[in-house]
């Protein structure tokens, strides 16, 4: 079984061809690409394959927790399939979306709320654009 299909099936979500080709493209491209940067990408593979349908997965996949969907970027949605505690930074300069770790406090956790979500985003420059020596 393919990565892509186990980590359908670990959340529940029956694994279709276009399922299994948007899930295997978010793992392989951990850029945090956008619905269309997904669609653009798999069209030309599946020529079949709609916006509507991605877009639809997209929203199957967050519901279901096998993706996180960052509104780190001011005009739309990128989405994440590594879905462990992580905080995103994006770069000013390229455009670029990192995972950085992050230690999240337990405290709410402790005082009895229960958290089913936590998004931590950093702006700033990213490391190839400082070594340019872009700091706009």
């Amino acid at each position: 079984m393919t990565q892509a299909k186990e980590h359908l099936a670990a959340k529940g979500i029956h694994a279709s061809q276009q399922r299994i080709a948007i899930m295997d493209y978010l793992l392989r491209n951990r850029t945090h690409p956008t619905a269309d940067e997904i669609y653009l990408a798999l069209s030309r593979l599946m020529p079949t394959l709609s916006k509507t349908t991605v877009y639809n997965t997209l929203k199957l996949f967050e519901s279901q927790g096998a993706v996180l969907a960052l509104c780190i970027d001011e005009k739309n949605l990128r989405y994440d399939a590594y879905t462990h505690s992580h905080a995103h930074f994006r770069c000013r300069c390229c455009g670029g979306v990192f995972d950085l770790p992050v230690a999240l406090p337990r405290q709410a956790a402790a005082e009895g709320f229960r958290i089913e979500a936590t998004h931590v985003y950093h702006w700033g420059v990213c490391l190839g654009c400082g070594r340019s020596g872009d700091k706009n």
